[in-house]
């Protein structure tokens, strides 16, 4: 999901550092125009959620994690301000004032987790302007140790509402010839089961003459989603798996 919103960058954002579960993106020179600021936000927003959504619907595991991606919310705090930067060997780092402001507006009072917040040095006078028909702001303010921090920010879980989800690849069956069927009957119920069947540790016991299967991407296991197949002559198959699951 990291990746997903670092590969959103439409405005020449840099990456200073990864934080856990968040980016401290970077930009140097005059702020730029707030709409502009918006799509940025916008885009990174949608896709954030356009790739939760298609996990949820492809997803085989059943772990608490997984079960709970589709819940993930996504914030996002812009400031304006000075800073300055050191390196150590390869490693580069930022400093200053307002590096510390932007990490300490993570933690607010607002209720909601899915929201865009806009500092007033960013702003530099200007009211924010509402760039869709549902946007509302709000004012707010942060006590920190330099002083009150003023704040506008605005719910952005409207934008959910206006997500395509992602198609499921048609299966062009009637073009294949069936050249054998075998069928078992397990006495598990479906999603136990599927959840077996998709694990990479167990998919080279399908096959004999397989060695191993790999995922091509380091993607969170999900229907549809490429696998490389090792053999023990040598040989490597890459393929996609796909099923059709409806949930009765």
């Amino acid at each position: 999901m990291l990746e997903i919103l670092i590969n959103a960058n439409q405005i020449g954002l840099e990456v200073s550092e990864i934080e856990g579960d968040a980016i401290l993106f970077y930009k140097f020179g005059e702020p730029p125009d707030l709409k502009e600021l918006y799509k940025q936000v916008e885009k990174m927003f949608c896709e954030f959620h356009r790739n939760i959504i298609a996990y949820e619907h492809r997803r085989y595991c059943q772990c608490t994690a997984c079960l709970s991606a589709i819940n993930l919310t996504l914030k996002v705090i812009t400031h304006y301000g000075e800073f300055t930067g050191y390196n150590v060997k390869n490693f580069s780092k930022l400093i200053g004032k307002d590096i510390i402001v932007a990490h300490q507006l993570l933690k607010n009072d607002i209720l909601l987790h899915e929201y865009w917040l806009v500092t007033k040095s960013l702003l530099q006078d200007h009211p924010p302007a509402d760039f869709a028909q549902w946007m509302k702001w709000n004012s707010s303010a942060k006590q920190t140790e330099t002083g009150e921090l003023s704040f506008h920010y605005t719910q952005l879980s409207q934008l959910k509402d206006g997500i395509s989800p992602e198609s499921f690849p048609q299966l062009e069956l009637s073009k294949k010839v069936k050249m054998i069927t075998v069928s078992k009957e397990y006495e598990t119920d479906i999603i136990t089961l599927f959840h077996a069947t998709g694990d990479f540790n167990y998919r080279s016991r399908w096959q004999e003459g397989v060695k191993k299967v790999e995922e091509v991407n380091h993607w969170l296991p999900r229907v549809g989603m490429r696998c490389r197949c090792i053999l023990e002559n040598g040989e490597v198959i890459t393929y996609s798996s796909s099923y059709i699951y409806r949930p009765d």
